[in-house]
């Protein structure tokens, strides 16, 4: 098991052990607050936290992470680039920053450096003075941000003369099977879904990371797609995350009655298993990747 994946597995067996001790618990308030915050967190990481540690191998590739470098990680989650990079490096130092305060304590809890370090802060008001790091990353995010030009413009600020800028956001259009297959469904089942629908995200279409880099001023942009496997064990596997409220779509599933939610479970597991018993299935993600270099 690689040092990322020990760090993950850590956090969740804590996050299960401190639920457990806040339902015992009658007086422990802060007990009960950071007890569902690593839960939150632990859901995240059986929803796309998964892909997400799949995926980090090949972006930091793509970004070309070099030791030595002074990296600012935007959205960092539960941390998976930054502990990527603090596993495959020596001497490169991480600030990882997001909004959430529950990813924020779980990426902390798996740190095992001082060369990463997790705070809660802002994409698009960056407490960093100007030209702060060598390279600026933002994974599976940018299409969350609110205003994702001021997010883009912040994250160019911080970056060096020379330093590199890049960013991945999954192909919620076509490639992302693990959300298009429930979208897709969702959809068939009540057209009136089709606005709720992922596809309809900024940044989800090839080009468009692209684009948004070009009319920043970055030079040298590169695009790319990276695709990844992603191996389930059985139905319960995919399917329960989406229980838990985890994600976009899981939120959906969380608003739906009862029978609703029965309806869209079994057409997934028909989607996923077809007539065979239950067991392991593999779905592909892909993701568009852009980077560049602020001049």
């Amino acid at each position: 098991m690689s040092r990322i994946a020990h760090g993950v597995a850590g956090v969740l067996v804590g996050a299960v052990g401190m639920v457990a001790a806040a339902a015992e618990s009658s007086t422990g308030s802060a007990n009960d607050k950071e007890a569902q915050m690593f839960a939150r967190a632990a859901g995240y990481e059986r929803y796309m936290g998964r892909w997400s540690q799949r995926l980090v191998p090949a972006y930091l590739d793509f970004a070309g992470v070099r030791e030595g470098q002074r990296v600012l990680d935007v959205g960092t989650g539960t941390g998976a680039v930054a502990l990527g990079i603090e596993a495959r490096t020596r001497s490169a130092e991480v600030v990882g920053i997001d909004v959430s305060e529950a990813f924020i304590a779980a990426a902390a809890k798996a740190a095992p450096s001082g060369r990463v370090r997790f705070e809660v802060g802002d994409a698009q008001a960056l407490r960093f003075p100007d030209a702060s790091f060598d390279q600026t990353m933002s994974l599976l995010v940018l299409n969350f941000v609110k205003d994702s030009s001021k997010a883009i413009a912040e994250m160019r600020r911080v970056t060096r003369p020379g330093g590199t800028m890049s960013s991945c956001v999954w192909d919620y259009d076509e490639g992302m099977q693990m959300a298009r297959f429930f979208w897709d469904e969702a959809v068939a089942l009540d057209p009136s879904m089709a606005p709720k629908d992922q596809r309809n995200m900024k940044f989800a279409r090839r080009g468009e990371l692209g684009d948004a880099w070009r009319k920043a001023g970055l030079t040298a942009v590169r695009e790319q797609a990276l695709v990844i496997d992603q191996h389930y064990a059985s139905f319960d596997d995919y399917w329960l995350p989406f229980l838990e409220g985890a994600g976009a779509a899981g939120a959906f599933v969380a608003a739906l009655t009862q029978e609703r939610r029965r309806e869209i479970e079994s057409r997934l597991r028909k989607r996923m298993l077809g007539d065979r018993p239950d067991g392991p299935f593999t779905l592909k993600g892909r993701a568009w990747c852009v980077r560049g270099e602020v001049g």
